[in-house]
């Protein structure tokens, strides 16, 4: 069956990690030397389309139009994106549609973060003396994407990151399986255990130590816990400096570039969706209709069940991400033969903030090239379990056209909980998270309760001693009153 010359493929793939502290390399530095990485000058300079995923190391106006300029892409159209984790697949996805209806012919997706850099630099007290664009240089289309992160629930107790909130899902997956904490724990750090091992043997990872489940869960004077039940090593790491490029071309310029055939990766189909941006609305915090929908969607449209997948990359900013997806997807847990990440995740590779997709697919690029007759699955997720873009990849020419699809009017149609803001009354506890301070002292805790008409309220248990009782006991179920300031008290 002849190739369709529209046909998408991924041409490049390059990544780039800058462990040596160097004040002088700023993101696009390491943008420009992935891109050098995944492709020759002469397919630089083709490119004709650059999208960079949204940084927050340091605000660029217009951070593609500096890639381009560097890599003398000078017909090449910019576009930035607005944060989330999903966005890097959702960019393939974009990007493959653009190829097949001619809208494109090459394009570069970049991202890079030098956050450990920036992190160290500003406890020194120096500054950055970095790239500034002036005014007279127009915002890159995409900027003023937004996506929300939080509901009127989640600020009125300042339940307001990542650190909190997915612990919190993590609870409710212990509970929803009817495990002890204990065993719950040890569990997810077997889990975590074969991460690391994959890390240790991905040479793009930024971590490449081996850690025992005893070491990732079990909290330690190297390892301290950041919110119960999770420790620094169950966290992502966004304290690193790296950098990754992917380009997507046709066949037909592909072959027009003479790109060896040997490193061609074809995107087969793609999805997006998301779930209720507020999570106080979530149906159940330990379950994803839009993982579940968009996921098996992706899969339906590449004609390629769960048990031909031979690669596959769960997002994995944290445990519970991990099994919410395997749960929705139908995918073992701890499987030696195929684990649920061809990088390590965003623990041990790293957690480039937005970017970490990027890492993944070129590394699943890379695996899916050195083994032909091989696919892989790519999920990625934003927020709070939130936005959701899937990928299904393979090294054989393809039966049919790349496809996609928004699944959100399927999504829409599953059910979700009323939440409740103002509600005062007496609940149970369905979820909850206790956040640790430096010194190893419970801060509070931030609980998910069910009204006796089963809404949710969100709220907050403040004080070190009552905070205490969270980590001590098993509160899942126990009474608990919430007052009209948020704050609770258990019965």
């Amino acid at each position: 069956m002849p190739l369709d010359p529209r046909t998408p493929v991924l041409v490049g793939y390059g990544q780039v990690n800058q462990h040596t502290e160097n004040p002088e390399v700023e993101p696009v530095d390491l943008m420009v030397a992935a891109a050098r990485e995944a492709a020759d000058p002469r397919v630089l300079e083709a490119v004709d389309a650059v999208r960079v995923v949204n940084l927050l190391s340091w605000r660029y106006r217009d951070p593609g139009l500096l890639l381009a300029q560097r890599l003398r892409a000078d017909k090449a159209v910019t576009r930035y994106t607005g944060i989330g984790g999903n966005v890097p697949q959702t960019l393939v996805n974009q990007a493959c549609l653009d190829i097949q209806q001619g809208r494109a012919d090459v394009v570069l997706i970049a991202g890079a973060e030098t956050w450990r850099t920036k992190t160290k630099m500003r406890a020194a007290g120096t500054k950055a003396h970095w790239t500034k664009q002036d005014e007279s240089v127009p915002l890159a289309p995409g900027s003023d994407e937004t996506m929300p992160m939080a509901g009127p629930g989640d600020l009125k107790i300042h339940l307001d990151r990542p650190a909190y909130v997915y612990p919190m899902f993590e609870q409710a997956v212990r509970i929803a399986a009817g495990e002890s904490g204990q065993v719950h724990r040890q569990r997810i750090g077997e889990l975590w255990a074969q991460f690391s091992h994959v890390a240790a043997g991905n040479p793009h990872a930024w971590n490449r130590e081996t850690y025992s489940a005893e070491q990732i869960y079990q909290p330690s004077a190297d390892n301290r816990m950041i919110s119960w039940p999770y420790t620094k090593l169950m966290n992502s790491n966004n304290m690193v400096d790296q950098g990754a490029v992917l380009i997507l071309a046709s066949a037909e310029k592909a072959t027009y570039l003479q790109i060896p055939t040997e490193r061609w990766v074809f995107p087969y189909a793609g999805t997006d969706a998301h779930d209720t941006y507020a999570i106080g609305e979530r149906a159940e915090f330990h379950t994803s209709p839009a993982i579940r929908i968009a996921g098996n969607r992706a899969l339906d449209l590449a004609e390629t069940g769960v048990d031909d997948l031979d690669l596959i990359d769960v997002y994995s900013c944290f445990p519970s991400a991990v099994q919410v997806a395997a749960r929705e997807l139908g995918l073992p847990l701890g499987d030696p033969a195929r684990p649920l990440t061809v990088t390590g995740g965003l623990t041990f590779a790293g957690g480039p903030w937005n970017n970490y997709v990027t890492h993944s697919i070129a590394t699943m690029a890379e695996q899916l090239a050195a083994r032909p007759g091989t696919r892989g699955l790519i999920t990625a997720n934003g927020g709070y379990l939130t936005k959701h873009s899937m990928g299904v990849y393979g090294t054989e020419p393809p039966q049919h056209e790349f496809r996609w699809e928004d699944v959100q009017d399927a999504v829409d149609r599953e059910p979700t909980r009323t939440e409740l803001v103002d509600w005062t009354g007496v609940g149970t506890v369905e979820s909850w998270t206790t956040p640790v301070g430096r010194d190893g002292e419970p801060e509070k805790a931030f609980l998910a309760v069910r009204t006796p008409e089963d809404a949710r309220v969100l709220a907050v248990i403040t004080g070190t001693d009552a905070a205490e009782t969270t980590i001590a006991d098993d509160i899942a179920g126990a009474a608990v009153r919430v007052h009209a300031d948020g704050t609770a008290t258990l019965e």
